[in-house]
């Protein structure tokens, strides 16, 4: 018999050592920045303090899931077979979304390029630093762990929106490493907040299509990927994502409510009543 006793609220001990583990890195991070270590030092620690999430979960995890291997746990994760029409449609999504943003931001450009990035090497680069140090350091945690397991209580919205919620709240130092001040600051962290939530309803929908955790992962890819390829003012970009993400998270509610809106208990008494009508 195994001797290890579950944790009664795993979600909000989950939550709470990422934060504990996260807040000290950070504060490395920032050490590193203003002591003016080389460039290469401070982009690794910024991703190892990306993978706080992962760090805490890994910690808990034979409390979370007595007598289970951690590892086969992450490789159920991927094991699903990956549908090709699912990654499609939302990289499309994403693409048109940073298409229309790129637009709407061009159009009171005064700089000479609009774009971050000046070579293919540059490129390269922002994109493998922008996947380490957010995506495949935080969905195991965010989406693998804390996502499935309120599903199990809630809908997938309601789900959605308490982790999202979270998920931000999670960013909370670094709202204020951006430079804002007063009203500047209130909407950058209310159209940030507004923007993960969305993001978040957005990762549900289609991960709940294919349940495999590389859905969730090139969505946050993609989001800050492109994101940091405009050249643009912050608070613009962060008020573009949130009402343009605002708006897929509610097509994607109409289209396709089943993925969203219930759970399974939920979905289980639809379907009985179609049995029964037919």
């Amino acid at each position: 018999m195994n001797s290890e006793k579950k944790l009664k609220k795993p979600v909000a001990s989950f939550i709470l050592l990422t934060n504990i583990i996260f807040l000290p890195l950070f504060c490395l991070v920032g050490a590193i920045s203003l002591l003016g270590f080389p460039t290469w030092i401070f982009d690794v620690m910024f991703c190892v303090s990306a993978w706080s999430s992962t760090f805490a979960f890994a910690i808990l995890f034979k409390k979370l899931y007595p007598g289970q291997s951690f590892i086969q746990f992450v490789k159920d994760k991927f094991k699903n077979k990956l549908k090709l029409s699912v990654i499609f449609t939302a990289s499309i999504i994403q693409a048109s979304l940073f298409l229309i943003t790129l637009f709407l931001v061009s159009k009171n450009s005064e700089v000479d390029s609009i774009f971050t990035i000046s070579s293919w090497g540059m490129l390269i680069y922002y994109f493998c630093k922008h996947l380490l140090s957010g995506p495949l350091g935080e969905e195991l945690g965010w989406r693998g762990f804390a996502q499935m397991e309120l599903q199990k209580k809630h809908s997938p919205l309601k789900a959605s929106i308490i982790i999202g919620f979270w998920w931000g709240m999670w960013h909370l130092p670094i709202w204020f490493t951006t430079g804002y001040m007063g009203i500047d600051l209130i909407k950058y962290i209310l159209f940030f907040m507004i923007a993960l939530i969305a993001t978040k309803i957005v990762m549900t929908a289609f991960y709940n299509l294919n349940q495999n955790l590389i859905i969730p992962i090139i969505i946050h890819q993609f989001f800050n990927f492109f994101i940091g390829l405009i050249n643009g003012n912050l608070l613009e970009l962060i008020m573009y994502s949130a009402i343009l993400y605002s708006v897929v998270a509610v097509l994607l509610i109409v289209i396709n409510p089943k993925n969203v809106l219930y759970g399974k208990e939920d979905t289980n008494a639809i379907n009985g009543k179609h049995c029964m009508i037919k």
